[in-house]
């Protein structure tokens, strides 16, 4: 089958200050709360991480009922590329669905204050080895986890970062 290549890039702004959008990139203890795809962390689900260039990230998370694949183990392992505090984060991953890949990716993280506030915009580049509408379901997961971290800014204390 041939390689899928797809991009996309969304842009939210959440209303919070740049240092506890970012934190909630950085730190392992709040980014588990906000980065399951379904925004709920089910047993066997993690997230790790050493937040540093050249650091390496593993997650793990099981699909509800609720999912196109119920009960199936999404895992993903990456490297951090580059790290700019306050600014950007780049890193690389590919993730597998029970142990089979089914996608690499380039993102992109810019955080920027604006009115007030951090505009965040995401840039993912993929390659899609499934054949199907992975970008699609690609671009909707972050769409999902953007919402989620926007309810999980709202209800963490300025003072978390």
């Amino acid at each position: 089958m041939p390689v899928t290549h797809a991009s996309f890039a969304i842009d939210k702004t959440y209303p919070h200050p740049l240092a506890k959008v970012f934190a909630a990139f950085a730190e392992p203890s709040l980014r588990a709360k906000w980065q399951s795809p379904e925004g709920v962390a089910r047993p066997g689900d993690h997230i790790a991480f050493e937040f540093k260039v050249g650091g390496k990230e593993s997650a793990r998370w099981v699909m509800g009922d609720n999912t196109p694949f119920p009960g199936a183990v999404i895992s993903s392992e990456g490297i951090f590329l580059d790290i700019v505090d306050q600014q950007r984060i780049v890193c690389a991953s590919n993730m597998m669905m029970n142990g089979t890949p089914f996608s690499g990716s380039l993102l992109s993280f810019e955080f920027t204050e604006e009115d007030g506030g951090t505009r965040l915009t995401c840039t993912h580049q993929g390659a899609f080895f499934e054949n199907s509408d992975g970008p699609e379901m690609r671009k909707d997961g972050w769409e999902k986890l953007l919402m989620s971290l926007a309810a999980f800014l709202a209800k963490a204390p300025d003072s978390s970062h």
